[in-house]
């Protein structure tokens, strides 16, 4: 990667000479996954210091569902989600990212201690980017075409790489010009956020092209509909093998981070592709 060697978010400075793994902590009652797993703080906040016990280097908390057909919640009812969650898991001294498309909950999850602003609508809300600017967190700036309720009827590109590839450059620009230094942002292609299943292989195969924009790459295929469909494997929950030969193969063509549910089984395999590289480069 050329870009930078280290993340800056908050409090945090993220080492990239390693892949970082994000844990996914969805609050909500709906989401495709997880959905009302983790709805009680207690629960949620159980949940993620098991993700930290497994390896996790990141806690992303989302208390909105965004997965295909989902209906939107007003900001204020994902706010109360996730503040005190955020706030429980950073008094503990984790490294919390917030899933959202909303200003408000944006701020107030920095409020509480969010590190990390997680936005699956890429900062285009004016509102959004002035959060952002006048915090020191981490971004992640995701595409997505149209909205969760609608993205997956009929997308359409005449080139998803160059197409995504350039929304993620002039957004990470807009971020920069607003003030946000270059090292705390981050792109996330967006798989499966208004992309078939040939355009998710697409970014994943030509991943490099994204890379070479210079920012850490994020990319989160975790137990997404398109690995069900390449493997016919219909529950979420089952599709851990094929999640996570996904985010190895994201590793191998770039990706700094991946976003997943199977933390430790990620961890796990990401230790063993890093042995073998060291003791291949050894010799």
């Amino acid at each position: 990667m050329d870009g930078p060697q280290v993340w800056r978010c908050g409090g945090f400075a993220l080492d990239l000479a390693r892949p970082l793994v994000m844990g996914i902590l969805n609050v909500t009652p709906d989401s495709f996954s997880d959905g009302g797993s983790y709805i009680d703080r207690d629960a949620a906040v159980t949940a993620a210091v098991r993700m930290l016990a497994d390896g996790a280097d990141v806690i992303d908390v989302g208390g909105e569902s965004t997965r295909p057909g989902a209906e939107p919640v007003t900001a204020v009812q994902e706010a109360a989600r996730v503040a005190g969650v955020i706030a429980a898991l950073a008094e503990q001294g984790a490294c919390v990212s917030v899933d959202t498309r909303h200003a408000l909950v944006a701020s107030e999850a920095l409020s509480a201690g969010a590190s990390i602003v997680n936005d699956v609508s890429g900062f285009t809300d004016p509102e959004m980017v002035r959060v952002a600017a006048d915090s020191d967190a981490g971004l992640v700036v995701m595409h997505m075409r149209g909205e969760p309720r609608t993205m997956q009827e009929a997308p359409a590109y005449a080139d998803v790489v160059a197409e995504v590839a350039e929304f993620l450059s002039r957004q990470a620009v807009a971020l920069e010009r607003a003030g946000v230094a270059r090292d705390r942002i981050a792109i996330d292609p967006g798989i499966g956020f208004g992309k078939t299943t040939e355009h998710n292989l697409a970014l994943l195969r030509r991943l490099p092209e994204l890379e070479a924009l210079g920012f850490p790459v994020l990319v989160g295929a975790s137990r997404k509909r398109f690995i069900g469909e390449i493997t016919g494997v219909v529950e979420p929950q089952a599709r851990v093998a094929g999640s996570v030969a996904a985010a190895l193969e994201a590793v191998r063509r770039g990706a700094a981070v991946v976003r997943v549910h199977d933390v430790a089984a990620t961890v796990q395999a990401l230790a063993m592709v890093r042995a073998v590289e060291e003791e291949a480069h050894a010799r």
